[in-house]
């Protein structure tokens, strides 16, 4: 038999327990794992599609697994990920990802939450699962995924998924929900930086910091020592001018109110974001706490890597993976579907000879199979 193409994947979820009892094992778990990857690959969005996709490829799929016994119905590949312990599916992702893609220090790790919004089943009372990744920015990978608690929030879901990340040297950005000194303490604990959005919510320091950077522009910086950069692009009419003004400097830091229970703090920045189309211009100001030395090139670049991650990740999982059209919502079938989408997402994203678009490497691993093996072999 032909070595496997998702070796990698069959050998880092090798510890995932199979939830089923032995008199119902027709098919082998690590089978029903990689076929699903790969049809989710290959364009399949529902159990029905993995099963087709399994019985379309069945002859190519035999070369490298026996499958004595068919591939699994759409019933059983829905019973088997409802019932998979998703914390050791999750583990298992990760190790996965530490195995085959290298997180590089100083890139821009930025943690986002995205709702699967047809996950819920009102029937049962259930609501729809909320689900916080981390982005690598550089790579353009998902590095790992937790889903919130139905009692709680992102608040406390961020911290357990910064626990089990590589994060030294890294740069992690959060928006303003993510904002709490317990979140930067952990990423501080993980010999990591931080970006954190200001906003309304965080009170006196918001107030503070805003107060700080208006008083200094309104004397342009002439009096405020201060570190700033700007760029401007051109795009299809369209021109874009992002500007970061930083301020490091002890006692402008020591004069914010709530100062001194955050660690690690380092500079405060402000980001003006201003877009031009045709006759029409909008601004917006942002503010920020870092734990960076007030590099205000790094700081807009983190920024900015941080708004790519509606683009890079959740506009790419709604539009080529159509994940906010899924209906999987049983058991934990969503959460263990939504770390398979991410799995895909993260091949198909390191596969770079087809000079496409996600939806359309989808298709074309689906029409080619030499093409699935390259992205498999990712």
């Amino acid at each position: 038999m032909t070595a496997s193409p998702a070796t990698n994947v069959r050998h880092h979820f090798a510890t995932v327990a199979d939830p089923r009892i032995d008199r119902t094992k027709a098919h082998d778990l690590l089978d029903i794992i990689v076929i699903a990857l790969c049809a989710i690959v290959c364009g399949a969005d529902s159990w029905v599609e993995v099963e087709d996709f399994g019985n379309a490829k069945l002859d190519w799929l035999r070369r490298f697994m026996p499958l004595p016994n068919g591939i699994p119905s759409h019933d059983t590949f829905g019973e088997v990920f409802a019932r998979l312990d998703p914390t050791q599916f999750q583990t298992s992702f990760l190790n996965w990802v530490r195995a085959v893609m290298e997180v590089t220090g100083g890139q821009v790790i930025a943690v986002d939450g995205k709702t699967l919004r047809r996950s819920h089943d009102h029937r049962l009372g259930k609501d729809a699962i909320h689900m916080v990744s981390a982005w690598a920015s550089a790579n353009r990978v998902v590095l790992g995924q937790i889903k919130v608690d139905e009692k709680s929030n992102e608040i406390t879901a961020i911290p357990a998924l910064l626990q089990v990340l590589d994060l030294a040297g890294c740069i992690v950005t959060l928006d303003a929900l993510g904002t709490q000194k317990e979140i930067a303490q952990t990423i501080v604990d993980r010999e990591a930086d931080y970006v954190l959005a200001l906003k309304e919510n965080q009170g006196h320091l918001y107030e503070d910091v805003k107060a700080t950077f208006e008083d200094a522009e309104q004397h342009h910086f002439q009096a405020v020592p201060h570190d700033h950069h700007k760029t401007v692009t051109k795009d299809h009419g369209r021109l874009e001018i992002r500007q970061s003004w930083t301020i490091s400097r002890a006692d402008y830091l020591e004069a914010l109110r709530d100062h001194a229970v955050w660690p690690a703090l380092h500079s405060i920045a402000m980001v003006r974001a201003e877009r031009r189309i045709g006759d029409t211009t909008s601004v917006e100001t942002r503010y920020y706490l870092s734990s960076l030395p007030g590099h205000a090139a790094q700081v807009l670049d983190a920024v900015r890597s941080h708004w790519g991650v509606e683009n890079g990740l959740h506009w790419c999982l709604d539009i080529a993976f159509r994940e906010d059209e899924s209906r999987v919502r049983k058991g934990e079938g969503a959460q263990n579907f939504a770390v398979l989408r991410h799995m895909a997402l993260n091949l198909l994203k390191q596969e770079k000879t087809a000079k496409v678009g996600i939806k359309a490497k989808r298709l074309k691993a689906g029409w080619d199979e030499a093409y699935l093996l390259k992205v498999l072999a990712e």
